[in-house]
């Protein structure tokens, strides 16, 4: 079949198992379209603009972020229902793709204030496409070759990493951050176009009653909730990941302040060591992959959590014990690394132990306890760094302190194939 997507016949899973189809890649290519975001307004360029720049501190950055997050933890349960109830999840992910985009481009032009409020709400939207873009995986691979696909999206997500960060360089240099932003909001855009265009979803009955979505989704929410028990690992593999995620979204959210404010790189120095560590998590995006593929999702998932524990207590004791700052250019690939692996194991591992049916649904909360570490870890940050003025390396120490705990709390949890029954597998495990 010339679309291998658009049927659930067994040619058409034969299909899917191949790697670089026109579905696999294009949806990938979200992955380096919402990177070009996460890295350029997330991770690097509009926390320096807002903290060193404008003058402003750690806890507005942190108080931002988190009411962002905070309404994605309110919602995202919602939104995967939604997803689930609607029959289509692409409809959803290009609406949530354009509020982003938009919003986005009008970053830095109101003032300081105004452009934190933009970034709550552009932040939202693109937390809100994530729910949709990870639901859609399993349309576009099969359970054989999922860590593969997924490391390639992770893979090529960096990549995207490369073109927003080297694009920014150059407009920050000669034109001032705003220009960035707007240059970020199109490389959003124009990159997206392939998945909308080339991914076709399998036809799923729609049960979405426009005048009681709140109501029923609420209602499928609670009840998702309930059902987590029912299945094996789910809940330690849920509580665990708000403990990684907590440690690997705060230092996204930070590290660009971190190099600057506390390690003093100038800015050609830090564009090389952000270069350096964009570079490791493409190798490594597409390295863990394969991994996830040979060992599982969950023995992977154990070495990624090991380098971040060492990435973190390095990053930490560089400035406390007065070593030579050379020494941060080890770190940061290795953070690199970690963040390629992070995604790549983490997401196959949900997959196996969510009911096909609930994928949408499973993700809801997979995104919420995500969001739930987001909220809580860049307000932990800044009243480590600055309320209890222990200063920031301290703060990146605690992170260290949170991957520990998420490896006791998922030690128990396996990645076995579970069983499901017809009414689990539903029209997605057909």
């Amino acid at each position: 079949m010339s679309d291998p997507v658009r049927s659930t016949a067994p040619l058409g899973v034969q299909d899917r198992s191949r790697l670089l189809t026109r579905p696999v890649v294009s949806w990938a290519f979200y992955d380096l379209a919402n990177t070009i975001f996460s890295m350029n307004i997330v991770s690097y360029f509009l926390g320096i603009w807002v903290v060193t720049e404008m003058g402003q501190t750690d806890t507005l950055w942190a108080r931002a972020t988190s009411i962002s997050m905070l309404a994605m933890l309110v919602t995202a349960p919602v939104l995967g229902a939604i997803s689930d109830q609607a029959g289509r999840r692409l409809g959803l992910l290009l609406l949530s793709t354009l509020a982003c985009v938009t919003l986005t481009f009008f970053l830095g032009i109101p003032g300081v204030m105004g452009t934190v409020v933009l970034f709550v709400f552009a932040n939202y939207f693109f937390q809100a496409g994530l729910v949709f873009y990870d639901a859609l995986l399993p349309v576009v691979s099969t359970p054989e070759n999922r860590g593969r696909v997924s490391g390639f999206g992770v893979g090529l997500g960096y990549v995207g990493s490369f073109i927003g960060l080297g694009v920014g360089f150059v407009l920050q240099s000669a034109y001032g951050y705003p220009a960035v932003f707007k240059a970020t909001a199109l490389m959003f855009a124009v990159f997206a176009i392939p998945i909308f265009v080339f991914v076709k979803e399998p036809r799923r009955p729609s049960r979405l009653r426009v005048g009681h979505v709140l109501r029923d989704a609420t209602r499928q929410m609670l009840a998702t909730a309930k059902k987590v028990r029912e299945y094996r690992g789910l809940g330690r593999f849920l509580i665990g990941r708000a403990f990684y995620t907590d440690a690997a979204n705060t230092l996204i959210l930070f590290m660009g302040i971190y190099a600057v404010e506390t390690m003093g790189f100038a800015d050609a120095e830090r564009n090389v060591l952000f270069l350096s560590a964009v570079g490791a998590a493409v190798v490594g995006g597409m390295l863990w992959g394969p991994v996830v593929d040979r060992l599982g999702p969950k023995r992977t998932l154990n070495w990624v959590l090991l380098f971040w524990s060492v990435t973190l207590v390095s990053g930490g004791l560089i400035p406390i014990l007065g070593l030579p700052s050379v020494l941060f250019w080890g770190v940061a690939p290795l953070a690199g690394i970690s963040l390629g692996g992070t995604w790549s194991a983490d997401r196959p591992l949900m997959l196996i132990l969510s009911p096909p049916a609930k994928i949408g649904e499973f993700y809801g909360l997979y995104a919420m306890v995500g969001r739930f570490a987001a909220v809580l870890g860049p307000l932990l940050w800044a009243f480590v760094a600055e309320d209890l003025g222990l200063g920031r390396p301290v703060s990146v120490l605690t992170l260290a302190l949170m991957v520990l705990i998420a490896f006791l709390v998922l030690r128990p949890v396996d990645d076995a194939p579970r069983q499901w029954s017809p009414e689990e597998l539903g029209a997605e495990g057909a």
